[in-house]
C-alpha cells in the first residue's frame, strides 16, 4: 500500500502556500481541542457556544479577508480552509464565522460609508461585535424581491417595518443588518439591538444547526437615523453579492463536513467485526468508502480551483453556484451513507455523520436551495432566466 491520506488521496494540501497550510492546521487544531469536546452537547441542548466567541476573533477568523480594520488580511483560499475546518466541527461554528464575516461585515465594507466602516469593523474583528444578516422573509424564501419589510422617512429618520425569519446569529447579534423596501429600491439598514422597536425570538425545536442561534427578527416602528443607511446597498443584487462571499465558504465547509462523516466511518470500521471480519475488510462497505473518498476528491478540487478564481477576482456567481450545489450535495450524501454504515450506532452522538447530515439538510436549502442554483448554472449555459 501507499502512503495516501485518506482524507486527501489527491495531495490537495500539497497545493496550498505554506500560509495557507498553516491557516487550515491552526483552525483544525482549534476545533479539535475546543470544540468538538463541547460541541455534541451544544447540539443536544440548542445553545450556540458563545464561549468560542473570543477565541474566534483571537485567531483572527472574523473578517480574515479584510486588509483595513484590523483584519488578517488573508486571500480566500484561506477563508475556505477556515470554513472547512470549522464545519467539520459543526456548521453552527463555520455559519456564525461565514455570517459574521462574509455578510454582515462584508456587507458594511463593500457598501457602508467610511464612518460605518471605522465605527463597527475593528470591534467586529476583535469579537466585541457580533452581526446577523437580516433578508429573509417566511413567504419569500427563494424570491427575496418579494421583500415585505418597508423603511419609510420620517423627517431625517427612517422608520422600519416588518419580519425576517431564519436569521443565523440573529439573538447574538448587537448590530443588524436589515434589508427593507425604502423609496421604491430594495436598501439596508444598521439597526443596534436595544433600539425600541426591535425584537428578537429565537427559533426552538429545531432539527438541523441545533447549535446555531437562529431567529425571528421584528421590527415594529424601528426608528434609525438617516446615517444607519447604507448608500452603496442599492438593489437586490448588493445583497446577492453578499451572499456570493458566503457561498464560496459553504462550498469549503462542506468538505469539511464530509470529510469528518468519513473519518469516523474509517475508524469504526477498523474495529467493529462482523462474520469473523473487520467491517473494513467487506467489499460493500469498501465500495461505499471508496466512492465517498472519490466525491470528497472531487469537491477537493472544485473548491480549491474556486479559490483560485476568486483570490483573482474572477470567480464568476454561476461558478460559486455550481460548486455550492455539487459540495453540499456530496456532503448530504455521505454523511447519510456514513451514518448508516455505522448502523444503530449511526443515530447516537458518539459519531459524527448524523449531527452532520441534519446540519447540512439546511445548509443544501440556505444561501440558495439546490434548485436555485441549478437554475442560475442553467441561465449560465442557455442565456435564458427560467426563474
Amino acid at each position: 500500500m501507499s502512503d495516501l491520506e485518506p482524507l486527501d488521496l489527491y495531495d490537495v494540501r500539497g497545493l496550498l502556500s505554506e500560509s495557507e497550510q498553516l491557516v487550515q492546521e491552526t483552525v483544525a487544531r482549534f476545533v479539535q481541542r475546543e470544540a468538538l469536546p463541547i460541541i455534541d452537547a451544544c447540539f443536544a441542548t440548542e445553545r450556540f457556544p458563545t464561549e468560542l466567541v473570543p477565541r474566534l476573533a483571537e485567531l483572527g477568523l472574523f473578517g480574515a479577508t479584510l486588509t483595513e480594520h484590523g483584519g488578517a488580511g488573508l486571500n480566500y483560499t484561506s477563508y475556505g480552509l477556515i470554513c472547512q475546518e470549522l464545519e467539520a466541527g459543526d456548521s453552527a461554528l463555520r455559519s456564525c464565522v461565514s455570517v459574521q464575516s462574509s455578510l454582515a461585515m462584508g456587507c458594511i465594507a463593500a457598501c457602508g460609508t467610511p464612518e460605518q466602516r471605522e465605527q463597527l469593523l475593528p470591534p467586529m474583528v476583535a469579537g466585541k461585535k457580533l452581526g446577523c444578516f437580516a433578508l429573509t422573509e417566511t413567504h419569500g424564501g427563494s424570491d427575496p424581491a418579494r421583500m415585505r419589510t418597508r423603511a419609510e422617512r420620517s423627517g431625517r429618520d427612517w422608520v422600519l417595518n416588518g419580519a425576517k425569519m431564519w436569521i443565523t446569529n440573529g439573538t447574538l447579534a448587537d448590530i443588524a443588518v436589515v434589508w427593507a423596501v425604502a423609496d421604491g429600491n430594495i436598501g439596508a439598514f444598521l439597526v443596534e439591538r436595544g433600539t425600541p422597536g426591535f425584537e428578537s425570538r429565537l427559533v426552538k425545536d429545531k432539527l438541523s444547526l441545533r447549535a446555531s442561534s437562529t431567529a425571528e427578527l421584528i421590527f415594529t416602528d424601528v426608528r434609525v437615523p438617516s446615517s444607519a443607511r447604507l448608500p452603496g446597498a442599492q438593489g437586490l443584487k448588493a445583497a446577492l453579492r453578499c451572499l456570493d462571499d458566503a457561498r464560496f465558504g459553504i462550498v469549503w465547509g462542506a468538505v469539511g463536513a464530509a470529510r469528518a462523516s468519513l473519518a469516523s466511518v474509517l475508524v469504526y470500521a477498523q474495529s467493529r467485526e462482523l462474520f469473523g471480519q473487520p467491517l473494513a475488510g467487506k467489499q460493500l462497505i469498501q465500495v461505499r468508502l471508496a466512492e465517498a473518498a472519490r466525491r470528497i476528491t472531487a469537491a477537493q478540487l472544485l473548491a480549491w480551483r474556486l479559490g483560485q478564481l476568486k483570490d483573482r477576482g474572477e470567480a464568476a456567481t454561476a461558478q460559486i453556484s455550481l460548486a455550492k450545489w455539487n459540495n453540499v450535495r456530496m456532503a448530504l450524501d455521505i454523511a447519510r451513507d456514513c451514518r448508516d454504515m455505522l448502523g444503530a450506532a449511526g443515530i447516537t452522538l458518539d459519531h459524527c455523520p448524523m449531527r452532520h447530515a441534519l446540519n447540512l439538510e439546511s445548509v443544501i436549502t440556505y444561501e440558495g436551495t439546490e434548485s436555485v442554483h441549478q437554475l442560475i448554472v442553467g441561465r449560465e449555459l442557455t442565456g435564458e432566466s427560467a426563474f
